[in-house]
């Protein structure tokens, strides 16, 4: 059984329906749904899909960074996806956990969410200081 995870970002105004087409037309049900940052360790609708898991099944997910964003909850996550025997598996970068070379790309594929998601993080706060100091924005507002 093919079971989806479709993730948004809090606030950041994204639309599920991209992903929700994605996972239903690569055989999905149930897909669970959830509006958390990757970067959060609590998602609550992850952990039921990981335990809704049965040996043989295979989370899907459309993207990589829908499922996490930080090496470390990757493998966590991809470790709790392993103990419930099941696979992982991303639609767009198609990688997954059933094969060595797969887990491979899992684990590296991770590591470039992680940093391109510390890259936003230092330009923001760049800009941010850059407007400060050229007086558009309070000294006191931070982001």
């Amino acid at each position: 059984m093919q079971i989806g995870y479709a993730r948004v970002s809090r606030g950041d105004h994204q639309d599920l329906a991209a992903q929700l087409g994605a996972l239903t037309s690569a055989g999905c049900e149930p897909i669970f749904r959830e509006e958390a940052s990757g970067g959060q360790a609590d998602r609550p609708e992850l952990t039921k899909a990981i335990k809704s898991l049965q040996p043989g099944d295979v989370l899907v997910v459309w993207k990589l960074d829908r499922l996490s964003r930080s090496p470390r909850d990757l493998l966590f996550t991809l470790e709790a996806i392993t103990a419930a025997s099941a696979g992982f598996r991303s639609l767009t970068e198609a990688v997954g956990t059933t094969t060595a070379a797969g887990r491979l790309m899992t684990q590296t594929l991770g590591a470039f969410a992680e940093f391109e998601r510390a890259m936003i993080r230092e330009r923001t706060m760049n800009g941010l200081a850059h407007a400060r100091s050229a007086g558009r924005l309070p000294a006191g507002d931070r982001a």
